[in-house]
């Protein structure tokens, strides 16, 4: 299940989350745009700046609405072609059906996209019927991490779910995130979680201010010590 090795993945906007993220020892990005919709495909613009601004890894959201459904799939598809042509090496997406099942067809086509790049399914598993069975699917699908919270109201009302999924023994990296609080990773490490996703937790001044390197270094002494 989850790697060995301790991870902090912290949400960046833009190149000044990105040299703070990594100035307080952060493992990797997750690089978004408009956080008012939990997060979208950023520009090829903002990816380049970010590229130039760390040399840490970058996951590059693929969507395109605020909803869990696709939109816009050749759209996305074109937008994934461009991101890697501009310096994209990885990528986090994750689309449902109108059953709250996962969309298989729209994922598949934007796996053949990112074609063996790899890929973290996001917080579409905590809508699913069944985060379980969904997180079965997904080692099939072939992605390497699932960020989830373990309930759509986030990581509090989804310890249980979570700590079901940290004792598999097989499939993708579980990375927590979701409204994540500081006093709830030792439990959940007790548990057997290793990977952790922070954004308003690192960024005391709010969405609209920078991400602070210092409360990224709390995060990493928190996860690793």
């Amino acid at each position: 299940m989850s790697s060995k090795t301790p991870l902090l993945e912290v949400i960046a906007l833009d190149a000044a989350d990105a040299e703070g993220a990594q100035a307080g020892g952060a493992d990797r990005l997750e690089l978004v745009t408009d956080m008012a919709q939990d997060g979208l495909t950023p520009t090829i613009e903002t990816l380049r700046d970010v590229l130039s601004a760390t040399d840490l890894p970058v996951r590059v959201m693929l969507r395109d609405n605020g909803s869990f459904a696709i939109g816009d799939l050749e759209g996305l598809r074109a937008d994934t072609a461009r991101l890697i042509d501009a310096g994209a090496r990885e990528f986090v997406f994750g689309f449902l059906n109108i059953d709250s099942e996962i969309d298989l067809d729209a994922c598949e086509a934007l796996i053949k996209e990112v074609d063996g790049l790899p890929w973290t399914f996001h917080r579409a598993i905590d809508r699913t019927r069944d985060p379980l069975r969904a997180y079965d699917q997904l080692a099939e699908l072939g992605c390497d991490t699932v960020l989830a919270a373990g309930h759509p109201n986030g990581v509090g009302s989804g310890l249980s779910v979570l700590q079901r999924l940290a004792q598999r023994d097989s499939g993708p990296d579980l990375l927590v995130g979701g409204g994540l609080r500081a006093q709830q990773v030792h439990l959940l490490r007790a548990g057997g979680v290793r990977g952790f996703h922070v954004g308003s937790a690192v960024r005391p001044g709010g969405w609209q201010a920078p991400v602070d390197a210092e409360s990224v270094r709390t995060w990493v002494e928190l996860v690793k010590s």
